[in-house]
């Protein structure tokens, strides 16, 4: 299917997908600084931004078809790819199916929760969502403050008065506005589990970035996502929340663009 995208840069491609509520928009703290060295392609999954829902269920399989029909209908088969929370579970997707994208880099990736993580996960954010949708009247005015900002993000950010105000308003909004967002998380806490992969199967560079400080995906999960994609190299954002975009967005540049040309990585000063 066609899905709303921006193109920015030139050279190698590189496709940005956004988390559960998100758009293209929710990488636009690192998108310009991508695109001095690769072309970044940056799009709004169905049922978020400006792309209409699928025609059907809207889960972790059929975006991850979505996203497959996409890549093949724009020439960008094997291309690399970066995805942050439900898209860092959906680029590890495609990479266990094998065939659709290269490198992969994947930003604090949901679905590796067990016991009570699944309902804290489930309910925490179920009533995040429900409180930005009753904000969004004043919500230009919260995001506005260092205070607002902190309290909105409190969950997702370990810095969040560093936010840009236009960055934080462009996430409620779009929290507030995906038509998908209630069964996606649903599907997301209580649907299908995550398949993994056999060690040495995924030749492509495969990379977990993870924050120390995520309280929507905890950092205990990381030993299960590495369980899974024994192939995967891990990557420790310090001071960082569920975004590292937002909170580390120079280290995380350096980890896309080092890590996928199979470079060392290194940490960036802030």
């Amino acid at each position: 299917m066609e899905m709303n995208h921006i193109r920015r840069g030139a050279g190698k491609p590189l496709l940005l997908i956004h988390g559960i509520g998100g758009s293209w928009r929710s990488w636009q703290t690192i998108i310009d600084v991508l695109a001095i060295e690769r072309e970044v392609i940056a799009v709004d999954l169905p049922g978020h931004g400006d792309t209409p829902p699928l025609n059907g269920a809207t889960t972790i399989a059929t975006l991850s078809d979505a996203v497959t029909d996409f890549l093949g209908e724009n020439n960008l088969t094997g291309v690399d790819v970066v995805g942050s929370s439900m898209g860092a579970r959906l680029v590890l997707e495609l990479a266990r199916r094998g065939g659709a994208v290269g490198g992969v880099v994947s930003l604090d990736p949901g679905g590796f929760w067990q016991g009570w993580q699944i309902p804290f996960f489930y309910h925490t954010v179920n009533l995040s969502v429900k409180l930005v949708r009753l904000l969004q009247p004043v919500m230009p005015q919260i995001t506005r403050s260092a205070v607002g900002r902190s309290l909105l993000f409190a969950q997702f950010s370990a810095r969040p008065w560093r936010i840009p105000p236009k960055v934080a308003l462009d996430e409620m909004r779009s929290f507030a506005e995906s038509p998908v967002f209630d069964e996606l998380l649903s599907n997301l806490a209580y649907g299908e589990a995550q398949k993994g992969t056999a060690k040495s199967s995924i030749k492509k560079p495969l990379i977990i970035g993870w924050g120390r400080r995520d309280r929507v995906c905890l950092p205990s999960q990381a030993r299960l996502a590495l369980e899974k994609f024994p192939d995967a190299q891990m990557h420790w954002f310090d001071r960082c929340g569920h975004f590292p975009q937002l909170d580390k967005p120079a280290e995380t540049v350096r980890l896309i663009l080092d890590g996928l040309n199979g470079e060392e990585i290194v940490r960036a000063a802030r």
